[in-house]
């Protein structure tokens, strides 16, 4: 694996991020791993940990050469690291993550004459909204469409993103593997007194909404500020709390502000992991407004740790969260459908419940780390027994019509996604409520007789065990 980041075995003891916990998953599986990745001050050259071979590049001194100089200068010293280093029995393929390393990736290909894997996570037109601003914009779009051209297979997160891969890059569908992303969903997992705690610190009486990410333009969260007062109109003593950092904070402060919500929103700023599970475990909605979102790992997230799910039906969010069964979409950059959608799960917390438990079981069954690294490990596979046709036909190409031009349009290049339907309106998945509580009153007489039949097992009376798992329940 080439990676432009990896942590060190430290931060990886503390979490894992996404090319260790794949990496890890795959030694586990069988497969024999080497990371090569940028020098880390701290970090050692050679180290291994959980099975896998890590390999650091040589330090770049210091320059004033400009960021894609530098990507450059970088990527001739990563392709020396993993050539110097090389096993003797060599390696089978290469994976490259991002655009960042294409270089390195694409001299390893033809040094070793082995075929290689990309991942992308997002594109340079798509963290634009589909414009490339500037030269450095349109030089990465071009090594992105490299990227494309040299690898036998592309792996992306999400359907979305492989509609921006062909639709950018002239990339065929059969090249295009879809692996979403993994989480561990244990570590998302809150203690129940952590989750007391946040709710303590971040709730008043009424509901708590929360947003977890960055805080820049294309996350939508203006959009839910903008649906604050209308849901606190139905729902009054709603609060939100907006976790994470970005350019787009003091912008967000200030339009709360404004609209006279700077006692019911709060901006905590970066929270760790285990205060953040517990934040999240502690909402009654987890809304994700964005207007760009090509993976929605955050949402992952929330699932894992119990949330209801409310997300923009866009890009990744709409891979995730399938409308009415894990969670509700609504329409992108509409803060009343966001109202409606939010007040849905207010308005019915047993349909809230349902969805939150589908919603952590399909993370834990699609999204483990087991998981992708068998699909991941199944498209290696794939790379190596098509490498030889994909090669000759690149040849026979380039002899035929001679070295591919990269054509960066002007204008919007992402102008016509694909439109995904929202479904169903949430108003009409809301329960009446004459037939949820009793729904809920025959469960309860049902509990009830069930301990009142294993009655002599117990040294305290049943009415104040019961009474005592009746109130834990009605709390979660």
């Amino acid at each position: 694996m080439i990676a432009w980041e990896f942590p060190s075995s430290e931060a990886i003891a503390a979490r894992q991020g996404r090319i260790s916990a794949l990496s890890a998953a795959l030694v586990a599986a069988g497969h024999d791993v080497t990371v090569v990745s940028r020098h880390r001050p701290g970090s050692p050259a050679n180290e291994t940990f959980g099975g896998v071979r890590v390999v650091r590049a040589s330090a770049l001194p210091p320059s004033d050469d400009s960021d894609l100089s530098h990507t450059m200068a970088v990527n001739r010293l990563l392709a020396e690291a993993a050539i110097r280093t090389a096993p003797a029995t060599g390696y089978e393929v290469i994976h490259a993550h991002d655009w960042l390393v294409t270089h390195a990736a694409v001299t390893l290909k033809e040094h070793f004459g082995i075929p290689f894997v990309a991942t992308l996570q997002t594109t340079e037109a798509g963290r634009h909204q589909g414009y490339l601003p500037g030269e450095t914009s349109r030089s990465v779009h071009s090594v992105e469409w490299w990227l494309g051209s040299e690898a036998c297979r592309v792996i992306v997160p999400t359907e979305y993103l492989r509609w921006e891969v062909q639709h950018l890059f002239d990339v065929p569908a059969e090249r295009v593997d879809v692996v979403p992303n993994g989480i561990d969903p244990d570590i998302w997992t809150a203690e129940p007194r952590a989750v007391l705690s946040a709710r303590l610190r971040f709730a008043g009486e009424g509901p708590l909404i929360v947003y977890a990410g960055r805080l820049i333009a294309e996350k939508g969260v203006q959009d839910l500020l903008a649906a604050m007062p209308a849901i606190r109109e139905r729902h009054p003593g709603t609060r939100a709390v907006v976790v994470g950092d970005g350019d787009y904070r003091g912008t967000l402060i200030e339009e709360s502000r404004r609209l006279k919500l700077h006692r019911a929103v709060s901006f905590p700023g970066t929270l760790d992991q285990p205060t953040l599970a517990a934040v999240l475990a502690a909402a009654d909605a987890f809304v994700m407004p964005s207007r760009y979102e090509p993976t929605g790992t955050v949402a992952l997230e929330a699932a894992a740790s119990g949330a209801a799910l409310v997300v923009a039906s866009t890009g990744g969010l709409a891979s995730i969260v399938e409308h009415g069964v894990t969670g509700i979409r609504f329409p992108v950059g509409e803060p009343d459908g966001l109202v409606d959608a939010v007040d849905a799960l207010l308005q019915d917390p047993m349909l809230a419940q349902t969805l939150a438990r589908r919603a952590r079981e399909m993370v834990r069954e699609r999204h483990s780390w087991h998981a992708i690294a068998a699909r991941t490990a199944a498209i290696y596979g794939a790379a190596v027994d098509e490498a030889p046709a994909f090669e000759a036909r690149r040849e026979a190409a380039v002899v035929d019509s001679g070295l591919p031009v990269v054509d960066v349009p002007p204008g919007n290049l992402l102008s016509d996604p694909p439109q995904v339907p929202v479904g169903e309106r949430p108003s009409s998945m809301v329960r009446a409520a004459s037939s949820a509580e009793a729904a809920w009153q025959a469960g309860v007489d049902a509990a009830r007789a069930a301990m009142a039949a294993e009655a002599p097992q117990w040294n305290t009376p049943v009415t104040d065990r019961f009474d005592v798992v009746m109130a834990a329940v009605e709390r979660r």
